[in-house]
């Protein structure tokens, strides 16, 4: 197995939360060994595309509005980022960690990749790992409690999990929070303070940051511990691996041991297991979880509290070696994960097609890296019209537009204004200029402190002008 010696701590500040057509304003990334100490760091930042509607709310929380005015093209601050972060791991595969990051961040990271002509997944190729430090603290919290302070949502009993009330809880200071680079550093601040009380859980997540790792987990003997937060409370699950989809291998199956019978559970039909696969809840017996993400699990020989279950540890362990050598129950779980209908709504708009159509010809490869590698704007041109893969063409052509304009070829500026009349003029996920303009002057009525209504003026300021690229078709 790979030895990780580097961890990259990164953040994300956005002009929303709309994954596929939000945009990254800024990233902090912050490297560091095993031990926690900073080696180096990254703050970088760049102005918003012309077409992406910044949402105000959104604003208050990261207060960007300076980059409002950057002179940082949004390809050169995804550029700069994907070399910083391959340097950081081309001598030593690292860890990527983030807070929220499978769901949030590094989709956003993988998507803006993917529109810059750059390859999307820097974090879990090359050796690399990922941790999502916040489904790592779903585990602490169920079974650790002793290592951190808990925070309280609304004076409990349910918790919270937001990073800076974690922080606050424990004399962490969150002041700069909603900053990439100060959210990176509350990161690490959290792990330190765990890693004192219960460092062989944080090198277990560690260890399971990568597909291997997680699979020589679930192969271990024993059963694992399981903890989820959901709703801000708190569930706890003694489980064991159980099955996979062959035709999907990262999809996973865990039996869940506190059920009593488990040998019933262990003799019902393929048509039995199928319905309860796709039954889905907190409550059945089988769970279902990708190991190419953070799992909120543990192996329960770390567990210090051994009636943390309704279930004694002797008789799980029972359970769990019963279900481990039902091999026939095994197989009809991975039959029955396989035999599900699996249907995704194709993808409208290009921004969403990073997982829908398929990888780059080596081709393109090819021609992608020449496209970084030139400061010649007719052989950029010449090289977006050799791309094979329509997607990768449209994105060269809108990184030319932004580069210049003027000197780009007519029906690359006829489609790029075409993109600012569907994204500036019209309603759609990707937002509505009227409406964000609307919802700022709500805004201001609302808040009085001299910060939020510089904040919203300047945001309001900002639509403004977008919105008289359309109205005086001016470009």
């Amino acid at each position: 197995m790979i030895s990780h010696n580097n961890l990259i701590f990164y953040d994300t500040e956005t002009t929303g939360i709309q994954r596929d057509f939000s945009q990254i304003l800024q990233c902090g990334s912050v490297l560091t060994d095993k031990n926690l100490n900073t080696l180096s760091e990254q703050d970088i930042g760049c102005a918003p595309l012309p077409w992406i509607i910044p949402n105000p709310r959104a604003m208050l929380t990261n207060k960007k509005i300076n980059l409002f005015n950057s002179n940082v093209s949004h390809y050169e601050m995804i550029k700069d980022l994907q070399i910083q972060w391959k340097q950081w791991t081309l001598d030593n595969p690292g860890i990527f960690i983030s807070y929220n990051g499978h769901a949030f961040d590094e989709e956003l990271v993988r998507r803006q990749f993917f529109w810059n002509l750059l390859e999307p997944y820097v974090t879990n190729t090359n050796g690399n790992g990922r941790l999502d430090l916040m489904l790592m603290m779903h585990n602490v919290v169920s079974f650790f409690p002793e290592a951190i302070n808990i925070p309280l949502f609304e004076d409990g009993p349910k918790i919270s999990l937001k990073l800076e009330d974690i922080a606050r809880a424990n004399n962490i200071s969150a002041d700069s929070a909603h900053d990439a680079i100060a959210d990176c550093n509350l990161m690490i601040d959290v792990i330190k303070k765990i890693n004192l009380s219960i460092p062989e859980v944080f090198d277990s997540f560690l260890k399971i940051s990568t597909k291997s790792g997680v699979m020589a987990l679930l192969e271990s003997q024993g059963f694992l511990a399981l903890g989820e937060v959901f709703r801000r409370q708190i569930f706890r699950y003694p489980v064991i691996f159980c099955g996979s989809d062959p035709s999907r291998p990262n999809d996973i199956v865990f039996f869940d041991l506190s059920f009593d019978d488990p040998e019933e559970i262990l003799e019902l039909e393929l048509s039995e297991i199928f319905k309860l696969i796709n039954s889905g809840g907190r409550d059945g017996p089988l769970k279902k979880y990708k190991i190419n993400k953070t799992i909120p699990i543990c192996h329960s020989d770390l567990l210090t509290n051994k009636t943390i279950f309704d279930v004694d540890f002797n008789e799980l362990n029972r359970r769990a070696l019963l279900v481990k050598n039902h091999k026939d129950f095994q197989t009809k779980v991975s039959q029955a994960m396989s035999d599900r209908m699996m249907n995704f709504p194709e993808p409208e708009h290009i921004e969403q097609t990073i997982y829908s159509g398929g990888f780059p010809s080596f081709k393109d490869k090819d021609l992608m890296q020449e496209f970084h590698i030139s400061n010649d704007l007719n052989h950029r041109v010449k090289i977006a019209r050799n791309f094979e893969d329509e997607r990768i063409r449209v994105f060269a052509e809108r990184i030319i537009c932004q580069i210049s304009f003027e000197n780009a070829p007519e029906d690359f500026q006829r489609r790029y204004k075409l993109l600012f009349e569907e994204r500036i003029g019209t309603k759609g996920l990707w937002g509505y200029v009227e409406s964000s303009i609307d919802e700022s002057n709500k805004l201001l009525e609302e808040y009085s402190d001299n910060e939020s209504i510089t904040i919203l003026k300047e945001t309001l300021n900002h639509l403004k002008k977008m919105q008289s690229l359309i109205d005086e078709t001016q470009l």
